[in-house]
């Protein structure tokens, strides 16, 4: 079996102003997500909004600098993540599309096989 990362990107502002109802059908769309995929699920995780990230950059000496708030600046951010195995691309699409993200106007979801290196 392959490893597929699945990354969610959106808007941070669109999901913290989340009415309790929308933000109680955006967790039951992603218990049903993980119902589906069930032990192809093999780690995973929301991330606290990007503002707080720490980014870290080398100079042209060498040096690291960090900086605060995300790596690039762009409005969509990544807010989280999992790591499925999957038999293939086809497999890992149609479970994707069970996520909340894929059909909120503001978000999105990016899957990246993962290299293995042995």
């Amino acid at each position: 079996m392959a490893k597929y990362m699945l990354l969610i990107y959106g808007d941070a502002e669109q999901w913290e102003s989340m009415t309790p109802e929308q933000g109680a059908a955006h967790d039951a769309a992603h218990v049903a997500f993980r119902d589906s995929a069930g032990v192809q699920i093999i780690g995973g995780h929301e991330l606290v909004s990007s503002p707080v990230a720490t980014s870290l950059r080398a100079d042209a000496a060498g040096d690291v600098m960090l900086t605060d708030g995300p790596f690039l600046e762009t409005k969509e951010a990544l807010g989280g993540y999992y790591l499925l195995e999957a038999d293939d691309l086809d497999q890992v699409v149609k479970l994707a599309s069970l996520l909340p993200e894929v059909r909120a106007g503001h978000s999105g979801v990016e899957i990246r096989p993962v290299l293995e290196h042995e």
